[in-house]
């Protein structure tokens, strides 16, 4: 197991021009509130994803080995990130397709 990860937290939002369109607002918005809920965030560790609520963390410490997590901000930010790791020819491609 690494002993390193990128604590990866996309941003998540309601949009909206797009909820007023589609006349999805509750729904979007119901979703978020229960994503970062106490069940949202058990639902996730039951399917391996890492919670961020510190209670269903420690209920579930076992199913993830610890690890320093490094923040997207540490490495400059999505577009930096995304630019220097995951673009064409970027460190994922270096990494993936050895030369």
């Amino acid at each position: 197991m690494p002993s390193l990860s990128i604590l990866a937290e996309p941003p998540v939002t309601v949009v909206d021009r797009t909820v007023d369109k589609k006349g999805t607002r509750a729904v979007a918005t119901a979703y978020l509130e229960f994503l970062y809920s106490k069940e949202g965030q058990e639902i996730a560790a039951r399917n391996f994803y890492r919670p961020t609520d510190p209670e269903v963390a420690a209920r579930h410490k076992g199913r993830f080995v610890e690890v320093d997590l490094v923040k997207i901000e540490d490495l400059g930010g999505w577009q930096a990130a995304q630019k220097k790791h995951f673009a064409d020819g970027g460190v994922f491609d270096q990494i993936y397709n050895p030369r």
